[in-house]
């Protein structure tokens, strides 16, 4: 960007101009408004030329990264703790003899530093086969219990902690593979229609499945729910025919959980002969006790015949939902559902009013163990129920079932080609402290990191699985831990045993009260540990022995305090004082680990390991607190370059150094036209408007614009706006004529106030003095009396009793 002066007269105030212009552009140079901010300016070297301006940031960075030697391991076991890359040398004459962590430190490094190869303690993760039959192509025939569908069938892991290592696993359905399929139906009253339609659904379905697969075999069960109350009518009359009384349909079996009626087989006669002796039954509410026949279906593999070498399809057919775990104790059953098998000698279930109905998880768990796809077969009212269910229960489709079961056919068939058009990976036994990660990769080649499903598969088609382990802890020393992959609904299964890689081969030549540590402490890994009581690399002195002589080895110079004030001077050698903030180590205690720079209150902005205080980044980042990445993605402009090649990329943000450049990745090139105006014109929408205020407190106003030809055009007045102080007299005056005149402009108020208030006073004396009707020699209030009152009085003549009862 290119600044044209026209004027010399205000070139000493140019640079805070252009910055301020800079920060009001807005839009694509927001990112600068920090380093335009001249009041926080973090640049340490700010030039000016007439035809630019030049902005340089200068600061030291150092990328060394040295975790290993941070000072925190003290023998084998803790370094190879310390990250997967660390290395420990167990070679006796190694190292200073003040530097007690300097055997711990990366393998090329101990090389360097003389110890040789036998003698580097740093064991890695790895994986070996221990079962790798190929892969089979077919299912049926003379050899089908020898397909293999996954690969390899066990395998060994060993394990430092940190250290991942991955393994991949092949699975191929293999075509033409057995098939059986138990036909699970709800017999409630509402299947009526239904149980009419399948009558001859055996020979049918048949004829279907052999189609995929020649060796096809069928069985069937049945469910209504529990025979207690409130889930079913339970009066005596209604025990041996709860439609007794119903007019739509009079007559019914009694009310049964499940009955398993034939077991799997071959002869699909039999399956219509057995559906054809069925006849529904009733219940009381709407929810069914399918739940409790599918568990069973699954568990009793001996009565029911799941065989080992076949894909085991569950067909659940119902027109209603299912009740779940929690309805039984509407009806007082209390216990849980043990997931164990409980039919009678009458192929029932004898437990269903004894236990509850089983749970989501219960269920998905005993249908995964046994390698059975449940296939619902409802109505379309209670698809999308179904439909959430299938996301809880691994192995699960869903199909709309019409009214009268009409296309059940269909339904089983395709449902059972949506199954085998997908492999998903199920893990089990997956011990806590084991971090796996899986890759699928598909039939289109792409690995789909975190996805273990493929879809859209055709039989025979092979796809992989990139596995990815690793251990964050070790557990007590001879554990040997195991888990299983398996995919969804197959019997195949890949075996891993999980050995852990925590101990140093130089442990097995430990040597307690070994000659090597003045048979004072324990030789293993070339390095002595005292016994109690004893001090030094090889216990030679024993604890509390100061030597005052030479207390200066204790002294990092000359001047400096022992061991540098935090800790004590014994054997010559400083013992470092424990701290609640972290470790404090050294030859002299002079180094810590939590004295570093930190950012936003957190230790080397969570990007390093503080070391002697200084900050250790981890790969990526840099700075005094390694707070400032070195990715350079968002520093790379469309054409490839770091910052379009006109700056550098500083913190992951660009820096353009390059006359005229600006932008995101300095793109941006622009012409600035800097001239001159007597008025400040603020009419023009598209003209930014900019205030800065100077260092003498002048204000300087400008405007930003861009012109057509691509110019940008910068406005400022002639001359800033500098406030003048005010004189202290004008202001006293000011101040005691502004209360004078507040007095008297109070008084002329309340002089005003008084004689509105006479006025009407007076007026009301002469208002009453006019209403007057009396003569001023008259008491208007006095009233003559009156002299005389006429009355008239009636004499009548009575004869009186005088007072001793004579007549007068």
């Amino acid at each position: 960007m290119w600044i044209i002066v026209q004027s010399s007269s205000i070139a000493s105030d140019l640079t805070r101009v252009f910055t301020c212009a800079v920060i009001c552009t807005g839009h694509q140079l927001q990112s600068y408004v920090r380093r335009c901010d001249v009041e926080r300016m973090e640049t340490k070297t700010i030039s000016l030329m007439l035809n630019g301006l030049f902005i340089y940031v200068g600061g030291k960075y150092k990328y060394s990264l040295n975790v290993c030697m941070s000072g925190s391991a003290t023998s084998c076991e803790e370094c190879l703790l310390i990250h997967p890359s660390c290395a420990w040398c167990a070679q006796e004459d190694f190292g200073q003899v003040r530097t007690l962590n300097s055997r711990c430190d990366f393998s090329q490094n101990l090389q360097k530093r003389g110890c040789d190869a036998p003698f580097i303690e740093s064991p890695r993760s790895g994986s070996s086969l221990l079962r790798s039959k190929p892969l089979s192509s077919k299912g049926s025939g003379v050899t089908q219990y020898d397909v293999i569908q996954i690969y390899p069938q066990k395998i060994s892991l060993s394990l430092r902690p940190g250290d991942q290592t991955s393994f991949e696993v092949q699975v191929r359905p293999v075509e033409d593979y057995p098939v059986d399929l138990y036909y699970l139906m709800d017999l409630s009253l509402s299947m009526k229609d239904d149980l009419d339609t399948i009558r001859n659904l055996g020979t049918k379905l048949a004829e279907e499945m052999r189609k995929l697969t020649s060796n096809f075999r069928l069985g069937f069960g049945s469910f209504v729910d529990k025979n207690i109350s409130p889930f079913s009518y339970t009066a005596p009359k209604y025990q041996d025919n709860p439609c007794n009384g119903y007019k739509l349909f009079s007559n019914c079996v009694p009310t049964f959980d499940f009955r398993h009626l034939l077991s799997l087989t071959d002869k699909v006669d039999r399956f219509n002969e057995e559906v054809q002796k069925q006849m529904v039954s009733r219940n009381r509410d709407a929810p069914e006790g399918g739940f409790d026949a599918i568990l069973q279906a699954a568990v009793c593999k001996e009565k029911i015949g799941w065989r080992k070498e076949a894909y085991h399809l569950l067909v659940f057919a119902t027109d209603d939902i299912p009740h779940l775990a929690l309805d039984g104790k509407l009806g007082g059953l209390v216990h849980p559902h043990d997931g164990q098998c409980h039919l009678n000698d009458k192929n029932e279930y004898s437990a269903a009013n004894k236990m509850d109905y089983p749970s989501l998880a219960l269920l998905g768990e005993k249908l995964a163990e046994n390698n059975i796809f449940l296939i619902f077969a409802v109505t379309k009212r209670h698809y999308v129920l179904y439909k959430n269910l299938t996301a809880l229960i691994p192995g699960t489709t869903v199909e709309i079932l019409d009214q009268d079961s009409k296309n059940i056919i269909q339904l089983i068939v395709n449902a059972y080609n949506n199954i085998r058009s997908k492999v998903e990976l199920s893990v089990w036994d997956h011990p806590e402290d084991l971090n796996l990660a899986l890759t699928a990769t598909c039939q289109d080649g792409q690995p789909l990191t975190g996805l273990r499903k493929c879809a859209d598969l055709k039989i025979g088609d092979t796809v992989s699985f990139n596995v990815t382990v690793d251990a964050r802890g070790c557990p007590p020393k001879g554990t040997r831990k195991s888990f299983t992959i398996r995919p969804v609904g197959f019997k195949d299964r890949l075996e891993v045993s999980v050995d852990y890689h925590c101990d140093c081969r130089c442990t097995y030549f430990t040597k307690t009260n070994s000659s090597r540590c003045n048979s004072a402490g324990t030789y293993s890994c070339g390095m002595c540990r005292c016994e109690p009581g004893h001090l030094g690399v090889r216990c030679e002195c024993e604890e509390g022995e100061v030597d005052h002589q030479h207390l200066s080895a204790c002294r990092e110079a000359e001047g400096k305090q022992v061991c540098s004030g935090r800790g004590e001077c014994s054997c010559n050698q400083c013992l470092c004082y424990e701290s609640e903030f972290g470790k404090i180590y050294g030859t002299f205690c002079e180094c810590d680990d939590f004295s570093c720079a930190r950012h936003k209150g957190i230790l080397c902005s969570g990007h390093g390991e503080c070391h002697c205080g200084e900050c250790k980044c981890h790969a990526g980042y840099i700075g005094d607190n390694c707070n400032c990445s070195t990715e350079t993605t968002s520093c790379v402009s469309d054409d490839g370059k770091i910052c379009s090649g006109r700056g550098s990329c500083v913190c992951g943000r660009c820096q353009c150094t390059e006359p005229g450049a600006f932008g995101d990745t300095c793109e941006g090139d622009r012409h600035m036209w800097l001239q001159q105006a007597s008025q400040y014109e603020t009419d023009d929408s598209n003209t930014v408007q900019c205030v800065y205020k100077t260092e003498n407190d002048c204000v300087m106003k400008f405007t930003y614009s861009e012109h057509a030809n691509g110019q940008s055009i910068l406005t400022a007045l002639k001359e800033p706006e500098c406030a003048v102080a005010p004189n202290a007299m004008t202001v006293l005056l000011a101040v005691v004529g502004s209360i004078l005149l507040m007095g008297i402009v109070l008084l002329a108020l309340w002089k005003l106030v008084i004689t509105i208030h006479d006025h009407r006073e007076f007026a009301r004396f002469q208002s009453a003095r006019s209403r007057a009707r009396y003569e001023m020699a008259s008491n208007p209030v006095y009233k003559q009396s009156i002299p005389f009152h006429p009355m008239e009085t009636d004499f009548h003549m009575h004869s009186i009793k005088s007072c001793n009862g004579g007549v007068h």
